[in-house]
């Protein structure tokens, strides 16, 4: 039987990173968010810096791929040696995503896990929205932000991932039809949100 993976795509200020650790916790499974970064680093033979700097973004200019290949230079595998540093860094993040899929039940946030792993047997994608207002409210007590600027970095992380999302996948970002189980943790909070999601998997998998 395969592993169940629960792929979590998510609005900035949702609390789905949040969301997935506790589902991860109560089924006893790892949680990957920028610990993909590491694997997907240490796998590729990249240099992880280049992950961190690319994470979640479509960094398509020329000048940008140009500079950041001449840094990689040295760190690159001969599987990735000729491709553009983007697609470097996306297939890297792709393999990494399989290959946890493989070794045992997992949860993972963003990064197109959901995309990766679309023909898989054992996936439940999720998305998790709110309002813009209950998004600002968060990010200001997690960020310690005036409402001004948490409204301005939720706009602008949204629309970072928005971009990587539906220029790698074949999928829109955000949209429902995306998706199998689109939650609004406005309304519903945190901890309903995750006792949803923990029911939906015993529902799709008996477990």
């Amino acid at each position: 039987m395969a592993n169940t993976v629960i792929t979590i795509g998510r609005q900035f200020g949702s609390g789905g990173k949040e969301i997935g650790q506790k589902l991860a916790d109560r089924m006893n499974i790892p949680c990957y968010d920028k610990e993909l970064l590491d694997k997907a680093a240490k796998d590729s033979g990249l240099c992880k810096e280049i992950f961190e700097s690319n994470d979640e973004k479509h960094n398509a200019s020329f000048l940008y791929s140009l500079v950041m290949d001449t840094y990689s230079l040295g760190y690159t595998s001969s599987v990735y040696s000729d491709m553009p540093l983007n697609q470097k860094v996306f297939l890297a993040q792709y393999d990494a995503i399989k290959k946890l899929a493989k070794e045992g039940s997992c949860v993972i946030v963003g990064r197109c896990a959901d995309y990766a792993l679309e023909n898989y047997k054992g996936l439940l994608s999720v998305f998790i929205h709110s309002d813009m207002e209950k998004r600002i409210q968060r990010i200001m007590k997690v960020r310690d932000l005036n409402a001004k600027k948490a409204k301005e970095l939720i706009i602008k992380t949204d629309k970072q991932r928005s971009s990587y999302y539906n220029y790698y996948s074949s999928k829109q970002w955000g949209v429902a039809s995306s998706y199998q189980i689109c939650l609004d943790s406005g309304v519903l909070g945190i901890e309903d949100c995750v006792n949803l999601l923990e029911q939906a998997v015993k529902i799709r998998f008996g477990k």
